[in-house]
């Protein structure tokens, strides 16, 4: 049976015993999961990863099938589920086993899998999809949040959490757990304090340098490696978080010479790109070649051996190194 992740809170979830949360948003798969499973469960929860349960099935079957009349009920979590779980399914349907909850969490599965198909059937199962989040669902999470804690707060200050969490609910709710332990102490909040509490400012300007040195806008690239005090700590962060992005560019290239539609091979790239990042990828791609970026991705793995060598003047070579990349 299918239910939606915002209907979940009209159903009891005590009724039913399997569950299927499947999709690539990992902060709402666990946001499900601790909500309506985890946070309210009154007895042993129990953590498997698919592989060890198929690697040591009678374990598992015998701990399930064993529980003594004074023993607590149990709640298995199963990550990283695959199409190789449909049997394991099945038999403990078969074996009609009711006194555990069992949730399994999955990445994308396609409507033709054996266990999607299962779940949709079957009345006595649930099958929770989950979807990317976009600017609006963030949005309202954030302003919510303001809300509830009766905080007032611009437009301006939630688009730079969203923005600074790079479109990731898990990140965001990490940044809003911080907010809200700050609120325990203090009965009100400022922007600044907001912005300083949730400590992105580092990695977004680093993302942001980046970016711009990868769209050749050689200006903008210095003026933020000259107004950003990078520490000699931020060298090995910001030649990783380069290969990381010179990568992804590598891997649409090559995509985009066997598609040759550029929006298609962004719109599908897995993981999947933040729609604020799209048309900065584009225009990287644009004003690249797979030859120029295949000498970058040797020459970051020289530069970062180059700085580890050579600490004292790490800043420095990075510096060069990002400038020249610019041009």
């Amino acid at each position: 049976m299918i239910v939606k992740s915002f209907e979940l809170n009209k159903i009891d979830t005590s009724k039913n015993s399997i569950f299927l949360i499947y999709g690539q948003n990992e902060g709402l798969k666990n946001e499900i999961t601790k909500k309506y499973f985890t946070n309210k469960f009154k007895g042993d929860i129990l953590k498997y990863d698919e592989k060890e349960i198929l690697d040591n099935k009678s374990d598992f079957f015998n701990g399930i099938l064993s529980r003594s009349f004074f023993e607590d009920k149990k709640l298995y979590i199963v990550s990283r589920v695959t199409d190789k779980f449909y049997n394991i399914v099945e038999e403990i349907l078969e074996k009609g086993v009711n006194d555990i909850t069992v949730v399994l969490n999955s990445g994308v599965l396609e409507k033709k899998t054996k266990l999607r198909k299962l779940f949709e059937k079957d009345k006595d199962i649930i099958c929770i999809p989950v979807y990317e989040d976009n600017f609006q669902s963030l949005s309202a999470i954030t302003r919510d949040f303001f809300r509830l804690n009766k905080i007032t707060i611009s437009q301006e200050i939630i688009n730079l959490l969203i923005e600074r969490c790079r479109g990731d609910r898990g990140n965001l709710q990490n940044e809003l757990e911080k907010i809200e332990s700050y609120l325990k102490t203090n009965k009100s909040i400022s922007s600044g304090e907001v912005l300083r509490l949730t400590d992105l400012a580092e990695n977004y300007n680093v993302s942001e340098l980046l970016d711009s040195c990868l769209s050749k806008n050689s200006r903008k690239t210095i003026n933020i490696l000259n107004e950003n005090n990078f520490a000699l700590e931020d060298c090995i962060l910001i030649i990783r978080s380069f290969s990381i992005k010179i990568k992804r560019l590598h891997n649409i290239h090559k995509e985009f010479k066997k598609n040759k539609n550029l929006d298609s091979v962004i719109s599908l790239y897995k993981p999947p790109i933040f729609w604020k990042d799209k048309e900065v990828v584009k225009n990287q791609i644009n004003k690249s070649n797979l030859k120029q970026i295949e000498e970058m991705i040797f020459k970051t793995n020289d530069i970062e051996l180059l700085i580890k060598k050579n600490s004292a003047n790490a800043i420095n070579i990075i510096s060069d190194f990002i400038i020249d990349a610019s041009k």
